[in-house]
């Protein structure tokens, strides 16, 4: 799986290329919590309790957000060495939801997300680096409408516990903003009082609950 194309705009400052140390704010290295060595392993993400999710500025004076809802997902946590963890996700391009068919209908179009031609879109990470306490930053490719480029991804550990059903379970949240144009969304409207419809600007929103996967027997 792939994402969009390479470019240095895609950068942020602070970004894995501009501290490959991992040294976070400090300019001290950062060390792996002791405590997270146990997670080490497979997991997957759990859809009842996750969301995989967007938003964008419409008209310059309201917020749509979104999700989407039908996904497969492989992760392997590396708690004694987090550069050693990878992420892929796959997601099914119709199951966009933002809770307005119209809207649903003109997303899946080729306007926009085009799910006749490119029925999946996905993110595969290719680096991961701890930026500071309980944050990391995993880089890695987005694909749209089969253009594949960078992205940074921070992610906030929220914490690991053992449900009453006996399932190992942990929570991350993470957020990255792109520019939409270079994944080839570049539909937009222009409003009379000048600015656009809908903005460039486009956030993409992680709340990850995960499952870790049974050992096979």
């Amino acid at each position: 799986m792939n994402l969009f194309s390479r470019s240095s705009l895609l950068r942020r400052p602070g970004s894995a290329a501009e501290d490959p140390a991992g040294t976070g704010s400090t300019g001290a290295p950062v060390l792996p919590d002791p405590g997270l060595a146990a997670l080490t392993g497979e997991w997957m993400i759990d859809p009842a309790h996750s969301r995989i999710g967007f938003s964008v500025r419409h008209a310059m004076v309201t917020t749509v957000r979104g999700a989407f809802l039908e996904y497969e997902s492989r992760l392997y946590f590396d708690g004694r060495d987090p550069s050693r963890s990878r992420a892929e996700i796959s997601l099914a391009t119709a199951s966009v939801d933002t809770g307005v068919e119209q809207r649903d209908a003109h997303l899946i179009g080729r306007d926009f997300l085009d799910a006749g031609r490119y029925p999946r879109l996905s993110f595969v990470s290719t680096a991961v680096q701890i930026v500071d306490k309980d944050v990391y930053r995993m880089t890695g490719d987005l694909t749209i409408r089969g253009i594949t480029g960078p992205v940074d991804l921070d992610l906030t550990y929220i914490g690991h516990v053992t449900d009453p059903f006996g399932y190992e379970r942990v929570g991350f949240d993470g957020t990255t903003t792109i520019n939409r144009s270079d994944w080839g969304l570049t539909y937009n409207a222009r409003l009379a009082e000048g600015g656009a419809m809908v903005s460039e600007r486009l956030r993409l929103q992680f709340d990850i609950a995960a499952i870790r996967t049974p050992v096979p027997a």
